[in-house]
Parts: structure tokens; C-alpha cells; sequence
């Protein structure tokens, strides 16, 4: 008698596809206007950065973050960091939950961009400098070098062989580019892949300019 009780609630709280006969969940709602990215680690660990629903807006996933951040060794005290086509402004603000002396963030959407405003004040993340801008002019005006660049552009638009010849000028003595892209990039005569990762679909790489090319 109980199971039936049971059994009955559960029909009653779900949706039934009658042509498969299979009890579906009720979906999420559709019209929910922010999505949330947990920072993973350093003064700002835990906290929840607000994100529009936009085309193409895909935030680094967790381990994929957790990776990275190992590679360049956890505390970016005293580090300028360029976080270019920002998104949501996980990699850039994690940067600063970690010591980074400064970042960068520029977007060119503008509710992406509203939400890196709207972030910046509730984390009080004065250091963080954010910019609306495409990212072609954005470097073409650019004057400051960097030592960390975070550089994941839109799939599927070239962007990776439009920005790989002009990213290393912007980058310090021994400065890194993370990259992420919908293929694997291999090392040549201008960079060097030092670390790269596959999960799903995202190929993340750390890479190193060679000055002299």
C-alpha cells in the first residue's frame, strides 16, 4: 500500500511521455536570467559569480580550472594578468582570489560585460580592470605586458590564428598563455605547448613565447 502511495505522488510531481512510458523530471525553468560559477580557491574561495544566459558563454570547467591553476603554481602574488574574451570571469577573478596584483578583463558582450561590473563590486575586487571591447583593437591598444594571459575565444571562428601571432608582444620576461580551443594546438616556432589537458570537447593548453622567433 505504501509503494502504491508513493508511486502515485511521484506521477502526480512528474511529466509522463505517454508514447515511450518513461517518467520524466520536471524541468528547470527557462526564463532564469543568471547562472553561477563557484571560485575555487584563495581569499575568495566559494564564492558565486552571477552569469547571464549568452550565446557561446561557456565557463572553464572546475577541474579544468583546478588544473591550470596548478600548473602556474596556486599563488599569483605580485602577477599582472590579461583576461581576454572574459565570459564569465572565472579564470580573471580566481586570478585575484589568488594574490594576482592586477587583471584585466575585457568582454565585448554586453551582458557578459554588465555581469563583470555587477561581480566586481559585490567581490570589492579593486584591482580588477574591466573592459568593453573586442579584442583585436583591445591589443592593438594595449601598452602593459602581462604575465599570465587566460584567452578563451568563441569555437568554431578562427580565433586561435588570429590571435596566437600578436599574444606573445603583450606577454612579460617568462610570462604564460593558457589557451583553451575546440582543437589541440600543437607547439612551433613561436610557442611552445609546456602542459596541455583534454575534457570533453575543451582542449586547454599552458604555452610559452619564443622571444627570438
Amino acid at each position: 500500500m505504501l509503494t502504491f502511495l508513493i508511486f502515485s505522488i511521484a506521477l502526480e510531481c512528474s511529466t509522463y511521455d505517454e508514447e515511450s512510458y518513461i517518467l520524466l523530471r520536471p524541468e528547470k525553468s527557462k526564463n532564469r536570467s543568471h547562472n553561477t560559477v563557484r571560485i575555487g580557491a584563495g581569499q575568495w574561495r566559494s564564492r558565486l559569480l552571477k552569469f547571464p544566459d549568452a550565446e557561446g558563454l561557456r565557463p572553464t570547467p572546475d577541474r579544468v580550472r583546478q588544473t591550470v591553476f596548478n600548473w602556474l603554481g596556486q599563488d599569483l602574488t605580485g602577477k599582472a594578468c590579461l583576461d581576454l574574451f572574459a565570459g564569465t570571469g572565472v579564470m580573471g577573478f580566481e586570478a585575484l582570489s589568488r594574490n594576482a596584483m592586477s587583471v584585466t578583463l575585457v568582454e565585448l558582450a554586453k551582458a557578459p560585460y554588465q555581469a563583470l561590473l555587477q561581480n566586481q563590486s559585490t567581490l570589492k575586487a579593486t584591482n580588477a580592470q574591466i573592459a568593453q571591447q573586442d579584442a583585436l583593437p583591445f591589443l592593438a591598444g594595449n601598452q602593459q605586458k602581462f604575465d599570465v594571459i587566460f584567452c578563451d575565444p568563441p569555437y568554431q571562428q578562427q580565433w586561435m590564428d588570429k590571435l596566437l601571432p600578436l599574444l606573445g608582444e603583450h606577454l612579460a620576461e617568462g610570462g604564460l598563455l593558457y589557451a583553451e580551443a575546440e582543437y589541440a594546438i600543437e607547439s612551433n616556432a613561436q610557442w611552445d605547448v609546456v602542459k596541455h589537458g583534454k575534457a570533453g570537447n575543451v582542449y586547454y593548453h599552458l604555452l610559452k613565447w619564443n622571444k627570438s622567433f
